[in-house]
């Protein structure tokens, strides 16, 4: 292997001792290959452990890959090996059908989209009441599919099949002992919820909200729920009682199951108090403890007097298109959409865990995340309905607790959203772990850092990062990764299995990068609003595609690079992700334009220098005459943000501007404020 004259006092200035490193670079002189991805294979087989420096790895990767960055190729860091080759699903997908890659698959899939329904329902073993006459009806249009023709199903059913004793759940509480709960404990407490619903008087087709942290409790709600043929209305435990109104009041549930408090960072926060002492809403109420921590109105249950005696679980029939839950999803207005998933929803979410992720019987799956977000609803069907096991925490996910329960927990599927690998990262908080049991790492919510993913993978012993990007309106991901390709981190590695989308500029042309439209149909993609004309928000306005195709607007940019590759660029539109957590840049601007002698208020997300989750900044107009104290505004904004809105939204930098730069229809052009911004801090 070339090696830079200087190496030696390379390595040292890196971290290593001189023994260290001279010993490195006797090691790496004795490598004789020449191609890159060789080399770069066999030192992370042999040379390149977690406990050797990161600035180490990242050297080394640099160097190997130098001539690939420097052509703006992207440069990977983990390769399919046999496991990934022979025994994925996709690559039993490719032998099924007698095709030699991913890009073949997806164009299968895309041609025959129908096929590639059938095919992954039946590899997902999807449980039906009643089978159906056509898998899809395109006699509506693409932008009305009607799935499953006369089908009868229960989703839930397909969660619990056959299996009995196997780990459904495991999970630790407050550093205590990690224990489980089996397929057969998980569905007898399943039928508990749905026949207590029932027992309660509420009928198929209600509305029942959650407002919970993520717990075996709360998974077997949200099932019982649904197998009670009720509708789930989702509401992510972080919000503040003003966002929980909202949802409530949008979705006017019957009941709502919540928690007491919640612990956070050894911390007790309130939860049922958010309801507030005079709504009318019935609460059947959980405790974080062994008793309750606040005194229940005379309406509300508690938990365990609620549940049913009677533990056997079935499944009222629903149709294919019949609700199973409500998601919230902010878009480019104040108020956040209300998006229904239907009984064919969770396919697309499982079938995205079985062929990208590729999820595994007796796979331990851990994703920190809530109900309240898509995620949530993801991580149970891509668990339960591929086999796997979920694993659950109530550790922080910053924190070094959290990562010694994935090593404690034999964790081999780990989600996260890339704001907490940066976390992890400066807090050193893998140190001394052992993550080698994970096969799968998945990052989606933020646009990543590349460093960031190279460190990770390090930390697993160079495992791949599913990139992971799709919206709660599309039950899973549109463009994502593959065991079957190398890894490159930070950057997508095809578009998901049975999904067409283009990118076009703003003059509806084919373009490297630009503006993502989807050309549906699409089995989990979104038909309706509870709250909004779906056609209005989706479809309205935009000219047919270079085929004269349907195109639906999605609002995320993305670039195209070499090798098949993609990178995300953030948003189109008004809405930001700001922690995984998608938000209308509109919510924040109606909120923070209360303050006291702010005239107006732009909030932009930017991502910092080198990529990676977007940062949220405010351009504010102040009254003149007023001298404007930049801490103490950002300060009065946070609080109000933290109070009224959610306390993961952090602001990064407030600006002073004299007027907000508008189109001719009076629309803020954020793409000019980042560039000011940006410009400015270069």
């Amino acid at each position: 292997m070339d090696l830079p004259v200087d190496i030696l006092d390379v390595f040292i200035e890196l971290g290593l001792t001189s023994a260290e490193a001279q010993g490195l670079v006797n090691t790496l002189k004795n490598i004789s290959i020449k191609e890159d991805s060789e080399i770069w294979q066999q030192l992370i087989s042999q040379v390149l452990t977690p406990e050797i420096p990161f600035s180490i790895h990242r050297f080394l990767h640099q160097q190997v890959f130098q001539r690939r960055i420097e052509q703006g190729v992207p440069a990977p860091a983990w390769f399919s090996g046999d496991p990934e080759l022979s025994h994925s699903h996709l690559a039993q997908w490719l032998r099924d059908f007698d095709l030699c890659s991913m890009d073949e698959l997806h164009e299968w899939s895309i041609q025959n989209r129908e096929a590639f329904t059938r095919k992954l329902i039946e590899s997902l073993r999807i449980q039906f009441i009643q089978q159906p006459e056509h898998i899809m009806n395109l006699s509506a249009g693409v932008e009305n599919v009607d799935w499953l023709t006369e089908a009868k199903l229960n989703i839930v059913e397909s969660c619990f099949r056959d299996k009995s004793e196997q780990a459904a759940i495991i999970f630790q509480k407050q550093n205590q002992e990690i224990q489980q709960l089996s397929y057969q404990e998980l569905k007898k407490l399943t039928a508990q919820v749905a026949n207590g619903l029932k027992e309660a008087g509420v009928h198929p087709g209600e509305r029942v909200a959650v407002m919970m942290p993520m717990t075996p409790e709360s998974v077997a709600i949200f099932l019982g729920i649904i197998a009670a043929g009720c509708v789930v209305v989702t509401i992510a435990d972080s919000f503040s009682a003003e966002e929980m109104e909202v949802r409530l009041k949008m979705t006017e549930p019957c009941l709502i199951f919540i928690q007491d408090v919640i612990s956070r960072n050894g911390k007790q926060l309130p939860l049922y108090s958010k309801l507030g002492l005079n709504r009318e809403l019935p609460a059947v109420v959980l405790s974080e403890g062994e008793s309750l921590q606040i005194s229940l109105r005379s309406i509300d249950r508690q938990w365990i007097n609620f549940l049913s005696n009677n533990t056997e679980l079935s499944y009222v029939a629903r149709n294919p298109n019949d609700d199973t839950t409500i998601l919230f999803s902010s878009g480019t207005t104040g108020s956040p959409k209300g998006i229904p998933w239907d009984q064919t929803t969770p396919i697309k979410s499982a079938g995205d865990g079985f062929l990208h992720h590729d999820i595994h019987p007796g796979d331990v799956v851990c994703w920190p995340t809530n109900l309240g977000w898509m995620m949530g609803p993801w991580l149970v069907y891509a668990s339960l309905i591929n086999d796997a096991t979920i694993a659950l925490t109530d550790a922080v996910p910053t924190s070094r607790e959290f990562c010694e329960f994935v090593q404690n927990a034999n964790v081999t599927m780990l989600g996260l959203v890339p704001s907490i690998v940066s976390v992890w990262r400066n807090q050193d908080c893998v140190s001394g772990l052992d993550w080698s049991q994970i096969k799968v790492f998945s990052s989606t919510g933020e646009c990543s850092n590349p460093d960031d993913m190279l460190w990770l993978m390090s930390r697993a012993g160079y495992r791949p990062v599913i990139e992971y990007c799709g919206g709660t309106e599309t039950g899973g991901g549109y463009i994502t990764g593959t065991v079957l390709k190398p890894g490159v981190p930070g950057f997508f590695s095809c578009p998901a299995v049975g999904f067409s989308w283009l990118l076009l500029d703003e003059s509806g042309n084919k373009t490297k990068n630009g503006e993502v439209f989807f050309e549906p149909p699409v089995i989990g993609l979104s038909t309706r609003l509870i709250n909004r004309n779906h056609h209005e928000v989706y479809f309205a306005d935009i000219a047919p595609g270079p085929e004269q195709q349907v195109l639906r607007r999605h609002g995320d940019q993305i670039e195209a690079l070499p090798g098949g590759y993609y990178r995300a660029q953030g948003r189109i539109d008004d809405a930001m992700n700001l922690g995984g957590i998608k938000v209308s840049s509109v919510q924040i601007e109606e909120l923070l334009s209360q303050i006291k002698d702010v005239v107006e208020v732009a909030a932009i997300a930017v991502p910092p220098e080198g990529g990676g989750p977007s940062q949220l900044v405010i351009f504010v107009v102040i009254n003149a005459g007023t001298e404007l104290v930049v801490d103490q505004l950002q300060k009065e904004m946070q609080q109000l943000i933290r109070m009224q809105l959610n306390p993961l939204f952090k602001i990064h930098a407030v600006r002073e501007i004299a007027q907000l730069p508008r189109t001719a229809s009076n629309k803020v052009m954020r793409r000019k404020l980042r560039d000011l911004y940006q410009g400015a801090d270069t």
